[in-house]
C-alpha cells in the first residue's frame, strides 16, 4: 500500500498480547491510513472489550466459544456496534473474507496456524509473528502465499531485519549467508550445570524484550532461535548450512545478510517490536512507529559471541530437525510447547525441556510433510508422547 491510497483495514489476531499492543499502537498513529477492523483474543474477554472501546473495530473474536455471551453482552453494555464472534472457524472466516486487507498473525502456538493459512490463501498482506505457522507448515504456507499473491512480511525482529536488507522475503542468488542474532536470554554465559534449578520466574525475565511467558522461555532455552532458523529456511529459501546464529546481548543488530561479493548488510534499531510492525503495515513506505532512533554513541559497544549449544541444546535440536525436514520440525515444535507449558506449571525442571524434545524426536521418525493433515497428526503424536513422558516422571517422583 502506498501513500495516498485507501484505508488499510487490519485484523489483529492476538490483540491482547504484547505484539498486539504494539500493532495497535502503530495503527493508532495513522488514523488516515490504518484501521483496526478486527480484534481477536484467546480468553481475555475484559481486555478485549477494553481494546474494542478504544479502537472501535467492526468485529471482535474470542477463541473460546463458551465466552461468546460475555463478549456479546460486554459490547452491548458499552454501547459498541462491534460484532461479536467466537471460535477458531470465525477467525478463519474473518481472515479470509472482506473484513480486512491485512492480518497481524500473533496468536501463539499451533492454534494460530489455521487462521494464518486462511489469510495466506486469501491473498492478504500477512504480518507474520506466529512462528509455528512456518515451523509446522512452512512449505504449505509459502506455497499458498505464492499461489494467491499474498505478501508475507515477517514481524520477528530478526526476520524483519533480513526482509529489510533484501527488500523482500525472497533471497537472491547473490546471498551467501544469513546470520540471525540472539540476545542470549536471561541465562547467557551460564554453564549447563548452573541451569538445573532455575525457576519459571527467572526464565521469563528477558533482559531486552517484553514478551509472553512461552516465548520468553523459548528465548531462555534458545529454542526461539532454532525455530527462527527453520522459519528463515522457509521465508528466504535457504538451506540450513547457509543460516547461522550469533549471540548479541545488546539486541541492536537484529540480523545480517552476507553477499557473495563479501559485503554484509545489517539492520540495527532499538529492541521495540513497533519498528518491525511499522515496516509491515507501511511497506513499501516507511511510516512513524513511535520508536526513537538509535544513538550508537550512547550504546557504547556491540558484542558478539558463538551460542553455547551444550548449555542450550534446544538450538542444536532445532538445527537437526531443520536438516531432517519433513515432519521433524512439527515434532520439535509440539514437544517443546508441551514441555514449556509443564515447566511454567512447575511440573518439570528447566533442563527437562530439551530432554523431552530430544526424546520425542527420537521416538517419532520424520515422515513427508506433504499435507496439513500429516503435519497435524505429527503434532498430535508428539504432544501425546511428551505428555505421557511427563506423567510417567511425575508418577515415579
Amino acid at each position: 500500500m502506498t501513500s495516498g491510497s485507501t484505508l488499510q483495514r487490519v485484523a489483529v489476531f492476538g490483540a491482547t498480547g504484547s505484539i498486539g499492543a504494539s500493532a495497535l499502537d502503530v495503527i493508532a498513529r495513522h488514523p488516515q491510513r490504518l484501521q483496526a477492523s478486527v480484534l481477536a483474543a484467546g480468553s481475555q474477554v475484559d481486555a478485549l472489550l477494553d481494546l474494542c472501546r478504544r479502537h472501535r473495530p467492526r468485529h471482535a473474536v474470542i477463541a473460546r466459544e463458551e465466552l461468546y455471551p460475555a463478549l456479546r453482552d460486554g459490547l452491548r453494555a458499552r454501547g459498541l456496534d462491534t460484532r461479536a464472534h467466537a471460535g477458531m472457524a470465525a477467525l478463519d472466516q474473518l481472515a479470509s473474507g472482506d473484513a480486512c486487507d491485512t492480518v497481524v498473525a500473533a496468536i501463539v502456538g499451533a492454534a494460530g496456524l489455521s487462521s494464518t493459512l486462511a489469510a495466506a490463501r486469501a491473498g492478504k498482506r500477512l504480518l507474520l509473528a506466529n512462528k509455528e505457522s512456518l515451523v509446522l507448515a512452512g512449505e504449505l504456507m509459502t506455497r499458498a502465499a505464492d499461489a494467491a499473491g499474498a505478501d508475507i512480511i515477517p514481524i520477528d525482529s530478526e526476520h524483519n531485519a533480513i526482509f529489510q536488507c533484501l527488500r523482500s522475503r525472497q533471497a537472491k542468488d547473490d546471498v551467501r549467508r544469513i546470520v540471525l542474532t540472539a540476545s542470549g536470554g536471561p541465562f547467557r554465559g551460564r554453564r549447563r550445570a548452573d541451569l538445573a534449578d532455575v525457576t519459571p520466574e527467572q526464565a521469563v525475565a528477558h533482559p531486552k524484550w517484553s514478551m509472553g511467558p512461552k516465548i520468553s522461555v523459548d528465548s531462555a532455552t534458545l529454542m526461539n532461535k532454532g525455530l527462527e532458523l527453520i522459519e528463515a529456511h522457509h521465508l528466504f529459501a535457504l538451506s540450513g548450512e547457509r543460516l547461522g546464529v550469533l549471540v548479541h546481548p545488546q539486541s541492536l543488530v537484529h540480523s545480517l545478510v552476507e553477499f557473495v561479493d563479501g559485503s554484509t548488510l545489517a539492520q540495527l534499531g532499538l529492541p521495540d517490536m513497533r519498528t518491525a510492525l511499522a515496516v509491515g503495515l507501511g511497506w513499501p513506505d516507511r511510516i512513524d512507529s513511535g520508536v526513537a532512533g538509535l544513538d550508537l554513541l550512547a550504546q557504547g559497544r556491540l558484542d558478539f559471541e558463538a551460542p553455547d549449544t551444550d548449555a542450550f541444546p534446544c538450538l542444536r535440536l532445532a538445527c537437526e530437525a531443520l536438516d531432517t525436514g519433513g515432519t521433524a520440525p512439527a515434532i520439535l515444535n509440539a514437544a517443546n510447547e508441551v514441555a514449556v507449558s509443564a515447566f511454567l506449571q512447575g511440573k518439570i525442571r528447566f533442563l527437562s525441556i530439551p530432554a523431552l524434545v530430544e526424546d520425542a524426536l527420537a521416538a517419532l521418525p520424520a515422515a513427508p510433510a506433504d499435507s496439513l493433515e500429516a503435519l497435524l497428526e505429527a503434532d498430535a503424536r508428539a504432544r501425546r508422547i511428551t505428555e505421557t513422558t511427563i506423567a510417567g516422571r511425575a508418577a515415579r517422583a
